[in-house]
């Protein structure tokens, strides 16, 4: 008999902006990853409720899914649907929380269980890019948003009437001498030093302060970033168990 069909295992599911994410969990342990089209969720959960022995699961979706799909995975699922009463392992001092991202929610969730004690900064680098602080208290305050790479590379060239639509390069001109190296060098630089600038501000006030990257362009930024990072591409993943067994498992 396989390990499989002994353990019962945990479903996480994020639909962001760009895609889907699906992740098979054995307690902490991720098994499986899978990228996918957010329209293709219920195809997405068949699958894996074939593959896997599943007994709970959760999604966390930013512009939230239809009320059709939603009564379905309700009906025919043990789910959770992540939002601002889901019970989470901090204290969320925000003071519009029915606003808060959910998956700003999960990142923090994240922090409070792998980082317990510490003063973390989360930054997750995707369609937009967002910070985050918990205190070592385990108190979640606010954080920042701004807009990711590809946003800025859209917004120069839909604003404009001249200025092309490019992608983001490896290597980084400090001084641009064509057009386009000079939005990779306002883009891309602009967002690096924008992260190092926010670290060195944080890490003024906390010297121990441990700092998360995370999100899409996680692999891009982390060979660029100066400060201390660990690069942490699975986190929000993590962070949705982990709220998935504070509410089971207590």
């Amino acid at each position: 008999m396989s390990l499989h069909t002994i353990l019962k295992m945990n479903l996480v599911i994020d639909i962001g902006n760009t895609q889907g994410k699906a992740a098979v969990f054995l307690k902490e342990t991720l098994l499986e990853k899978i990228f996918f089209p957010g329209e293709e969720i219920l195809q997405v959960l068949q699958k894996i409720y074939r593959q896997y022995p599943i007994k709970k699961g959760i999604i966390s979706s930013v512009a939230g899914l239809d009320e059709n799909i939603s009564a379905l995975i309700r009906n025919n699922y043990n789910f959770i649907f992540l939002g601002p009463d889901t019970k989470v392992p901090f204290e969320n001092l925000y003071k519009t929380p029915q606003t808060l991202g959910v998956d700003r929610i999960a990142l923090m969730s994240a922090a409070s269980v792998l980082y317990p004690n510490h003063s973390v900064l989360v930054i997750d680098a995707g369609t937009c890019i967002t910070f985050d602080l918990l205190t070592e208290e385990n108190k979640y305050f606010g954080g920042a948003i701004s807009p990711g790479i590809d946003m800025r590379y859209k917004a120069l060239h839909q604003f404009t009437a001249n200025l092309p639509l490019l992608n983001k390069e490896e290597e980084i001109p400090i001084v641009g001498d064509t057009t386009k190296s000079a939005m990779h060098s306002g883009v891309l630089n602009g967002i690096i030093l924008e992260i190092d600038g926010i670290i060195a501000q944080q890490k003024h006030k906390n010297k121990k302060l441990t700092v998360i990257l995370t999100g899409g362009d996680t692999n891009f930024l982390s060979k660029k970033v100066k400060s201390t990072i660990f690069a942490q591409p699975n986190f929000l993943l993590e962070g949705l168990n982990s709220i998935l067994i504070h509410n089971f498992d207590e």
